[in-house]
């Protein structure tokens, strides 16, 4: 009996590893770190050049693909409707799924299906602006859908709804945070039934209070916490529960309206490198503790650096952060110094999709559709290639199995070695 125990706890490893290693079940990737896998990347393409193969999708999404084994999910809009897509590494479509009336984006790079699916290989689940939430077999059969507007109240938030779910434990968790009454909950992967809810709310002037941040779960000294991003707070919360464990705060020192936040803060070595104060502004906070910790948490504080969009990229100590204009800092976590200061040529238009770190190769996106291929080191950053992609993109892209998906307003691309 403990042989076989042994067996399977082995065994469990090595799907944990292959899951890691091959798959992209969530925004940001496997880690939610935006660090992809090494592997033999493209990194010179087009829309016609070393394109595997592409497909015209159902209907307008931002959302980025998630993918696990030889399912690719996207959420997008069909017909009015919230729709989800399978296809598989050949793009051919498995199954479609629409789950009720669309409220369409309001932003040229936004839409009613901006948060990206997730998925654990056995269930995805996916999140509206219409409020929707729904969870369905990987092979498009509906296990439950439930609308969390019509149960705690509309969206007000200025622009599209842009969080994402995130797996935590048994259940998905979602940060609604808007003006006015702001709330996390959780729902069991179950039934969609409420596992907990608790309120976000904060005294904050027009629009400070509007996130369009995903929560992060991650282990702070040996304690399991949901990091959430918004209304001039970071805040870590218990899992279990949903009960704040401690707060950062003075990210606003001047109480300034319309502070509204969009890129999600970059995470490494247990220190969040938080952009704020729409592109103005950069902290690093160590996570952890009890309580207000913003006195002993604010290690360090930058004026001018910042991102309103691309949410930074941490790995190994370091962190890079994408302006919406194209300059890179590479940052000291511990510091905020930066290793290095570059930039990818100039446009006229700007980055909205988050950078995605693959290797050696930092894909970035603007929103023309222009995809630049960015060698980084400890030393320095070389731009290999500048890719047209003939379409606009506000999604991150998802590099994984040595292939790039790359998914625009109208086509989700397949690029590889041919």
């Amino acid at each position: 009996m403990m042989k076989s125990s042994l067996s399977l706890l082995v065994l469990a490893g090595a799907l944990v590893s292959v899951a890691q290693a091959d798959n992209w079940p969530q925004w940001r990737g496997p880690d939610a770190n935006s660090v992809a896998k090494a592997g033999d990347y493209p990194t010179e393409f087009s829309d016609e050049k070393n394109v595997l193969w592409k497909v015209e999708l159902p209907g307008k999404g931002s959302s980025t693909p998630a993918v696990w084994g030889d399912r690719i999910i996207v959420t997008s809009g069909k017909e009015g409707q919230d729709a989800v897509t399978s296809y598989d590494w050949t793009g051919k479509q498995l199954w479609q799924k629409t789950l009720g009336e669309e409220r369409a984006g309001k932003h040229k790079n936004g839409s009613g299906s901006n948060p990206s699916p997730i998925t654990d290989g056995e269930n995805v689940f996916v999140y509206y602006k219409s409020g929707t939430v729904a969870s369905l077999t990987v092979d498009g059969e509906l296990n439950w859908k439930v609308n969390i507007q019509e149960k705690y109240g509309e969206d007000t938030l200025w622009w599209d709804l842009g969080t994402s779910p995130i797996f935590s434990g048994e259940n998905i968790v979602i940060a609604v945070m808007q003006e006015d009454e702001s709330y996390v909950v959780a729902l069991k992967q179950s039934d969609g039934s409420v596992a907990w809810k608790v309120d976000r709310t904060y005294d904050v002037k027009k629009e400070t209070g509007q996130a369009y941040t995903t929560p992060y779960l991650t282990t702070i000294d040996g304690v399991e916490t949901i990091v959430i991003w918004g209304a001039d707070r970071l805040t870590g919360h218990d899992p279990a529960t949903g009960e704040t464990i401690w707060t950062c705060e003075g990210f606003n020192p001047e109480d300034e309206a319309m502070w509204r936040v969009i890129a999600s803060p970059g995470f490494t070595n247990g220190i969040a490198v938080v952009p704020y104060g729409r592109t103005k502004f950069a902290a690093g906070v160590k996570m952890g503790g009890k309580g207000n910790i913003t006195e002993s948490a604010r290690i360090w504080e930058r004026k001018d650096i910042g991102a309103d969009c691309p949410t930074p990229v941490g790995i190994d100590g370091k962190v890079y952060l994408l302006s919406d204009r194209g300059q890179i800092n590479c940052l000291d976590a511990e510091t905020g110094k930066d290793l290095w200061e570059d930039a990818i040529p100039r446009d006229n238009t700007k980055y909205y999709a988050s950078p995605i770190l693959a290797g050696e190769i930092l894909y970035c996106i603007r929103e023309d559709g222009m995809v630049a291929s960015v060698k980084v080191s400890d030393s320095g950053m070389e731009v290999l290639s500048q890719n047209l992609m003939g379409e606009l993109i506000a999604a991150a892209p998802v590099p994984v199995n040595d292939k790039l998906l790359l998914r625009g307003e109208t086509h989700l691309f397949c690029i590889g070695s041919k």
